[in-house]
């Protein structure tokens, strides 16, 4: 049997993970020869049989929820990600305060999937769009089961934090920075606020909520799937248009220019609202948050990674945010 030491998954315990492989080995029919961490609670199991990914849930309810939901993806049409199955085991997997489900393994492709060329932006962005028109079919089956999304009360508590968070920041990055990237936040606020309406006025859908590059997965054939739908919520696509724009965004120089080369943006920037929107740095206000929270600033590799983030196209950045003040005057 062979066990991979997860250095830095889950509580970063050796113990634990010799417990938890014990553990699935006492309840899966077949013998288990390799455990991998992945992620934080995601490990992939392989049996003599076959492959598993094995996800972790805080509760039932979690876990049922998703095995649902990617059910009801699957069954509407869009194929393009897992399923959950029945696995070999005696009974349901719960371990230490954890539900673990069964999902499908998508052998990945040798060449993982990035942002980097516009031939992959515009192929995660098409695969976005297929997800939304197969979750406008029936996501009012789900509103009782996932949140309303709210994307402005969602980044008033963001740029709070973050506010609050300053005095700190301050040994990081010069006062002015900060202050600049306060501003754009309140500035973007204040005009999303002025543009409510338009975000109640878009047909809803349900929303994937993390769309970052690695939870695209290009499989061994070079299909792309969408995968982890822990935060999905209700709400209109410009919601996920916007967070996928912040995302690719330094991979365009923070080109407007280049950004409407892809076709679903370009009915947007025609939008205020969307305009005040694209200004929100959520990305340096994440990141920053999470380091004074995690109080990994203690950690010289995670700072140089945020102040990269900040700073290294801080001047193309502060061109785009005037550009857009410039539209919507």
């Amino acid at each position: 049997m062979k066990a991979i030491n997860p250095t830095g998954n889950h509580k970063g315990d050796d113990a634990y993970f010799d417990r938890l492989l014990s553990y699935f080995q006492s309840h899966f029919q077949d013998e288990i020869i390799q455990l991998k961490p992945i992620q934080k609670s995601v490990f992939l199991l392989k049996t003599t049989k076959d492959h598993f990914m094995m996800k972790g849930y805080h509760s039932n309810r979690r876990l049922r929820l998703q095995e649902a939901f990617t059910a009801t993806l699957r069954k509407e049409g869009f194929l393009k990600t897992y399923i959950f199955l029945n696995p070999p085991v005696k009974e349901q997997l719960f371990f230490e305060g954890t539900y673990f489900g069964c999902m499908e393994y998508i052998q990945p492709n040798t060449t993982a999937f990035s942002f980097h060329t516009q031939h992959e932006r515009k192929e995660g962005l098409d695969l976005v769009a297929q997800f939304h028109q197969t979750t406008a079919s029936f996501e009012t089956r789900y509103r009782t089961l996932v949140p309303k999304g709210n994307i402005i009360e969602k980044w008033k508590e963001r740029i709070d934090i973050f506010i609050k968070n300053s005095s700190s920041l301050h040994y990081f990055m010069n006062e002015s920075i900060v202050s600049e990237l306060i501003s754009w936040g309140n500035w973007s606020i204040k005009g999303m606020d002025q543009n409510r309406r338009y975000f109640n006025q878009e047909p809803f859908v349900i929303l994937h909520g993390d769309l970052a590059h690695h939870n695209f997965l290009r499989d061994r054939n070079g299909e792309l799937h969408l995968i982890d739908f822990d935060l999905i919520s209700i709400g209109p696509p410009s919601h996920d248009y916007l967070q996928y724009a912040n995302r690719i965004l330094p991979y365009l120089d923070w080109s407007m220019e280049k950004l409407t080369k892809l076709n679903q943006f370009r009915t947007y920037l025609h939008e205020e609202a969307f305009l005040y929107a694209l200004a929100y740095p959520a990305d340096i206000y994440r990141e920053w948050n999470r380091l004074i929270r995690d109080k990994s600033y203690t950690s010289q590799s995670k700072v140089k990674q945020v102040m990269d983030l900040t700073l290294g196209q801080f001047s193309k950045r502060k061109k785009f945010v005037g550009h857009l003040q410039e539209l919507v005057k």
